[in-house]
């Protein structure tokens, strides 16, 4: 880990608070608002990110609803496009939509199918890898359109949850483990 990487990993670590039985009895939620109201630390979250996948990608795409925080801010440092993944129902026009299960019930994603070029190299992000349903879904779509995922970037990973065994073969990074 770069020390760019340890003062992220330590940024989020503080910046996260957890709540428990959110959304439902049992789970233990983590939520980032703490991070994302502090600007001087999402920063240099971004900025960590930002320099790992330099040159990489062409485009960075976000899972509604926390990755259109954390990718659309990405996608204009890096001076990329950004493309939202949406809850199902919520993009106009033609689309190609993918059913998961998450750790608390079951969820649809859609992307237009114009959004990705041919060929174009896609960083994919959201919040928190924890079951790897959405994180699949979202892949499926985005390799549908025609388009390569070149890695996943996560800012939290539940590790116990083993959500990177959904995305075998895949570059997946997370700043935190947990």
């Amino acid at each position: 880990m770069t020390t760019a990487s340890a003062t992220a990993a330590g940024i989020l670590a503080a910046h996260t608070r957890e709540v428990a039985d959110f959304p439902k009895p049992g789970v233990m939620f983590k939520d980032l608002t703490p991070l994302f109201r502090d600007p001087a630390a999402f920063d240099v979250v971004l900025a960590d990110i930002a320099a790992r996948w330099a040159g990489q990608v062409d485009v960075v795409a976000g899972v509604e609803a926390r990755g259109f925080i954390i990718g659309a801010p990405l996608a204009l440092r890096m001076g990329l496009g950004f493309v939202p993944i949406r809850k199902a129902g919520k993009l106009p026009g033609d689309t190609h939509a993918r059913s998961y299960d998450l750790e608390y019930g079951t969820a649809t994603i859609e992307v237009t199918t114009d959004a990705f070029t041919a060929g174009h190299r896609v960083l994919l992000v959201d919040d928190v890898l924890a079951t790897g349903g959405t994180a699949a879904a979202a892949c499926d779509l985005v390799e549908g359109a025609g388009a390569q995922v070149v890695g996943l970037e996560m800012l939290l990973e539940l590790s116990f949850l083993g959500g990177r065994d959904r995305l075998p073969g895949r570059e997946v990074r997370a700043i935190l483990v947990d």
